[in-house]
């Protein structure tokens, strides 16, 4: 394999298991309640986030998830945790009180469900390090991390275009997708850690 087809089956399967457009009802109900400014810029730290955590455990994850002994299941169960809390905020609405402390709100927002484990979650993470078992020389290297850089542009590009959307749907319309967000992402949630123990139980 060539490095350049190494880099397009890179780019498509992490693009198909992060899914950016499906993520992007969830980041609106998010967002809702930030002014459009601080939309894009959320937009913009999401990628970087997520991009940072995939490259972090691209060098590092076999070493990181030997040493603290993780596996993915844990990973999968934990993650499924902390997208069922944020999915509980969205579905009785206590995340339309996050916009009274913007400057502290947007880079949590960012960081968790966001960046991780929505976009960066196990799935992405461990398709990333069996990548990274691929490699076979310097360039099929740069071709792994060049496809995770444009990939998380086109992220970016995705999730700041999309905000213009609430101007749309206005204050009822950004009410529904947010409650539909919350159950889209109880579902994920459950899902997540359905599958955790379904695998600990196979273990």
């Amino acid at each position: 394999m060539n490095a350049w087809t190494f880099g397009v089956q890179v780019f498509v399967t992490l693009f198909v298991i992060m899914d950016p457009p499906g993520v992007v009802p969830i980041f609106l109900g998010l967002v809702s309640p930030f002014t459009e400014k601080e939309r894009r810029k959320l937009a913009v730290k999401t990628a970087i986030v997520s991009f940072t955590v995939i490259i972090t455990f691209a060098l590092f994850g076999q070493f990181i998830l030997g040493y603290l002994k993780i596996s993915l299941p844990a990973m999968q169960g934990a993650g499924g945790l902390l997208l069922l809390l944020v999915a509980l905020e969205l579905l009785t609405g206590k995340n339309e009180k996050k916009g009274e402390e913007p400057g502290l709100t947007d880079v949590n927002v960012a960081l968790v469900p966001l960046g991780t484990p929505l976009l960066a979650g196990p799935g992405a993470i461990v398709a990333t390090i069996i990548f990274v078992k691929q490699i076979d020389g310097v360039e099929m290297g740069v071709a792994l991390f060049a496809a995770i850089g444009v990939l998380h542009l086109v992220l970016a590009l995705i999730l700041r275009y999309s905000t213009g959307i609430i101007k749309v749907i206005k204050t009822s319309g950004v009410t529904l997708i947010a409650r539909i967000a919350g159950l889209l992402l109880a579902a994920i949630a459950v899902q997540m850690i359905a599958n955790s123990v379904t695998a600990f139980i196979a273990a």
